[in-house]
């Protein structure tokens, strides 16, 4: 049943004491399961009390009053998981303060929403990426290093964040919410930015190896359809693949494993028509070798 939160008041409206570092602690670390009871109904709500819920205890001493403020943050939410911690600081402060619960919903929402594309625009499409083509090439060159310095890396960058926005928030506490609205669209935009940057480069570097294996009889001077294009554009062909998956994924909402299976059957049938460079004989016989 949903919870009626313009029903719901604190019997107890006296300010609280400021919850210790150890109670902190403990919510950062109960924050990541925060998604351990996703749902379609209210989405990350069951993981956000269990990581809400040690600071609740001690903030509300009335009984009452804590099953009020479970209820209430038993409501809908959805945000990054990474950096869940800055509205949970945020929230705290004002269940602290005993802010009227109608209040701590609305802001608690307001704030978590842009914290998901912020939050997605930094790990998923910027760190992510990075790190992944980094070690993923130690990886293929036969370094076991590659995985390990991966989750190193991903798990420092995750808990840093998880513990400096907490305290940030915290005590920042309402003017966190400022804050992070004056400079949300820089920011998202820089890591964006950051993120195309990137994925250019992986482009470049992994798609260098889809060439045209087109080789034309010339004389002494056989024709290689790729040294035209690469004159043209380097790494064209990977360029434009990426660029296709791209429009269909955004124009024809494509799913991700549509495009895979599309990329297979491009695959597939070039190489059945020797259209792909490589050491193989084409299936169907064609008017020009195989480089």
């Amino acid at each position: 049943m949903e919870s009626n939160n313009q029903e719901l008041r604190y019997i107890d409206t006296t300010p609280a004491s400021r919850v210790s570092k150890k109670t902190l602690t403990r919510m950062i670390w109960r924050s990541t399961m925060l998604q351990a009871s996703f749902n379609y109904e209210r989405m990350q709500s069951g993981g956000w009390l269990w990581a809400m819920l040690p600071g609740l205890e001690e903030v509300h001493t009335n009984k009452q009053d804590l099953s009020t403020s479970m209820i209430s943050n038993m409501d809908f939410i959805n945000t990054h998981p990474f950096a869940v911690t800055f509205v949970m600081g945020i929230v705290l402060s004002m269940e602290q303060m005993k802010t009227d619960v109608q209040t701590i919903r609305s802001v608690r929402i307001s704030v978590a929403a842009p914290l998901g594309g912020i939050g997605d625009a930094l790990f998923w499409y910027t760190l992510v990426p990075i790190t992944a083509g980094l070690t993923a090439n130690m990886a293929i060159n036969g370094s076991v290093v590659g995985p390990i310095l991966y989750f190193l890396i991903l798990f420092a960058a995750e808990m840093g964040l998880r513990y400096g926005l907490m305290y940030l928030s915290y005590n920042l506490g309402m003017k966190a919410v400022a804050m992070m609205t004056e400079y949300a669209q820089e920011f998202t935009h820089a890591a964006a930015v950051l993120g195309v940057f990137v994925v250019g480069a992986l482009v470049a570097n992994y798609g260098g190896g889809t060439q045209l294996g087109i080789t034309v009889a010339n004389g002494d001077s056989p024709i290689v359809l790729q040294n035209y294009l690469n004159q043209v554009l380097p790494c064209m062909i990977p360029l434009l693949l990426t660029l296709l998956m791209f429009y269909l994924i955004k124009k024809k909402g494509w799913t991700p494993v549509k495009c895979i299976g599309l990329i297979l059957v491009i695959g597939i049938v070039g190489a059945m028509f020797g259209i792909w460079s490589g050491a193989y004989t084409p299936l169907v016989p064609v008017p020009w070798t195989v480089s």
